[in-house]
């Protein structure tokens, strides 16, 4: 059944990714992939604020196959590593080495602040709770 939620997540991340790729190229044109750099911080928050929220510590209990779901399933399905490496290679391959610079400088960096920014905000909803035992 956990691959099920796997799946069904990763469908529902992938759907997800496509159309905030629309949005976003809608937006700014498709000359940069900032559509790309949005989803992997989106992706990058929500799966570090589920993982502490959800942890072994965290205020709210979920099942196993929800934690699944969410953070292989969604979370695996919405974020683009792939695509990210791809635009980034062909950035440079087409000679816009700043451009593939600065794709690669602003996912890592943007991404793992909004990683810490997640676990940060969940460490704050989990603050005060009592652990068993």
């Amino acid at each position: 059944m956990t691959y099920l939620w796997v799946a069904i997540g990763s469908a529902l991340g992938g759907m997800a990714r496509y159309w905030m790729t629309l949005a976003m190229a809608a937006v700014t044109g498709l000359g940069f992939p900032w559509g790309t750099i949005l989803i992997n911080i989106v992706g990058s928050f929500v799966i570090g604020f589920f993982a502490v929220l959800t942890g072994y510590e965290g205020r709210v209990v979920v099942p196993l196959d929800a934690r699944v779901f969410v953070m292989t399933g969604l979370c695996g399905g919405f974020t683009t590593f792939s695509a990210f490496s791809l635009q980034s290679f062909e950035l440079a391959r087409d000679g816009r080495w700043l451009q593939a610079a600065a794709n690669v400088g602003l996912s890592v960096l943007l991404c793992l602040g909004a990683v810490a920014l997640g676990c940060a905000a969940a460490a704050a909803i989990n603050a005060g709770v009592k652990t068993p035992g």
